[in-house]
């Protein structure tokens, strides 16, 4: 076992012809400690079989099928059952670093990629272990939030433009949608144009079930207009009021979050990440409540499969 150099995953690298499923089947305790104490895990150089095989890493490795997604707040594409693609956005664009699905009531405690094709240069999966990032934000900046609710996150789904409303929620049916927003604490409302906004209200910090630690676990930095690259927030601007932007997060009372403020967060979460290239049929196993993850920018083909597991309800 190796640290690779200048990431937070611990790596594991096989010998030529080694089974992943075998070596899961044989160290799947010490990798499941080893990832909740760092928060990453690298498998490179293993035998996986495919997309078949990365499936099946996800049902050993954790236990269980991999998880629907549901509550989509970006473009993927099935590759198959319930592996997908990373997100569908243009190579030329970063993805900035979230944690999946944190602005949701439930969310995946563990997430799975898998590179089929690495790309020609860049396109590296960024890491940035959120304890660290809490560190590191200004604890009256911290305080500001938790005085004031938290964080609210407003979606609108405009008819013709993003991820349609059927997409996001898998239905057709806006009953469905309404029911699903009201047992997650979402507020809907339909729009005259025949779209829908949403509205939700959420802690910015966790507590890491396994841990104990506090963990800044939110889409309160992501989701802010202001982390958009400036062409594509001034294109947003130039079509939406700041209300109808397709998405934009606020303070929990639903006051403007400062822009000097997100971009402190921003800092926060760049002082703290890590990377590495990705190689073919490396697998990247990622507690989703201890570490955040983005997208560098690319060129080539790149594909990373994508899965998740371990749904964690802190209701619960």
């Amino acid at each position: 076992m190796t640290a690779i150099e200048e990431t937070t995953a611990v790596a594991y690298t096989a010998e030529p012809g080694t089974s992943v499923h075998d070596h899961i089947r044989e160290h799947r305790d010490k990798l499941r400690t080893v990832l909740g104490e760092r928060g990453a895990i690298l498998l490179r150089g293993f035998e996986v079989g495919g997309v078949d095989g990365f499936d099946a890493v996800v049902r050993g490795f954790s236990g269980s099928a991999p998880l629907t997604y549901a509550e989509r707040s970006s473009p993927r594409s099935t590759i198959k059952g319930q592996v997908y693609t990373s997100t569908d956005y243009p190579a030329d664009e970063e993805i900035f670093l979230h944690n999946e699905n944190s602005y949701q009531a439930v969310w995946p405690n563990t997430l799975y990629f898998y590179c089929i094709e690495p790309a020609l240069t860049q396109g590296a999966t960024p890491l940035a272990d959120i304890r660290e990032v809490r560190r590191a934000i200004d604890p009256e900046v911290r305080e500001e939030f938790v005085r004031r609710g938290g964080w609210q996150v407003v979606r609108n789904f405009h008819a013709d433009f993003g991820v349609p409303w059927q997409e996001a929620f898998n239905t057709t049916d806006r009953d469905a949608v309404v029911e699903y927003c009201r047992t997650k604490g979402i507020t809907a409302a339909w729009r005259s144009d025949g779209g829908l906004r949403t509205t939700a209200i959420r802690p910015v910090v966790h507590t890491h079930p396994g841990s104990g630690e506090e963990v800044w676990f939110n889409h309160a930095t992501f989701w802010h207009v202001t982390s958009l690259a400036p062409e594509v927030q001034e294109g947003l601007r130039e079509i939406f009021d700041d209300e109808d932007l397709p998405t934009n997060t606020y303070y929990g009372d639903g006051g403007r979050i400062p822009d000097e403020t997100v971009a402190h967060l921003r800092a926060a979460y760049r002082s703290a990440t890590t990377r590495f290239d990705w190689q073919r049929d490396d697998i990247l196993i990622v507690d989703n409540m201890l570490a955040a993850h983005g997208r560098e920018p690319f060129t080539g083909p790149r594909k990373i499969a994508v899965a998740m597991a371990e749904v964690y309800d802190p209701a619960a």
